[in-house]
């Protein structure tokens, strides 16, 4: 493994990557998520950018970490649209709910909710990151002049019915089998995107 020199003493791999959490952290919460460079973490870190990229491979790998997200758009999107196109609605929705059903998930999926929708400062991070790797991802797999909108009513749907099932815990909603939300839901998020 390679070990690279800051500030005249060599440091262990574990303390670089450390190092590059806390810069991105920094650089994230004073840029936002859309203005914040991978060079730009690569100096509050002391290290080269090379050695960011290869800790993360993606500026989102890295927010993710960072941020703990427990979702990853960026990475479902593609495997989410490869399907059937007219039960593409159903699988959003369905990997949703499925992954925040696990335990863990949900406990950081609900920490993360309430910070964004409390904080000055986690809103506009977290808002880029879904703009960018959720919302614009999805928007240039769509073939429509509306593309955007499109995908924003999608975020719109899914944040939604994540806020009111595990944030606000909303009577029979929170209660539903993930198979009657995915049956209900699924059409209108497939709406959304093709009609």
């Amino acid at each position: 493994m390679a070990v690279l020199k800051m500030r005249g003493r060599a440091r262990g791999e574990t303390d670089i990557r450390e190092r590059i959490l806390a810069a991105a952290a920094e650089e994230f919460g004073e840029s936002g998520y859309d203005d914040a460079t991978i060079p730009a973490i690569a100096a509050r870190a002391e290290v080269e950018t090379a050695v960011v990229e290869q800790h993360f491979a993606k500026k989102a790998d890295l927010f993710a970490e960072v941020m703990d997200i427990p979702l990853r758009p960026d990475l479902a999107i593609p495997k989410i649209l490869s399907g059937p196109r007219d039960a593409v609605g159903e699988r959003i929705v369905r990997f949703v709910l499925e992954t925040f059903e696990r335990p863990e998930i949900k406990r950081r999926g609900v920490t993360m909710m309430r910070s964004a929708l409390s904080s000055k400062l986690t809103t506009p991070v977290l808002s880029g990151f879904l703009s960018r790797e959720l919302i614009g991802r999805l928007a240039r797999e769509l073939d429509a002049d509306d593309a955007e909108l499109r995908a924003g009513l999608v975020a719109s749907e899914i944040g939604g019915l994540l806020v009111t099932r595990y944030v606000l815990k909303l009577g029979a909603l929170a209660d539903a089998k993930v198979d009657d939300l995915v049956t209900r839901i699924g059409p209108a998020v497939q709406r959304h995107l093709f009609d």
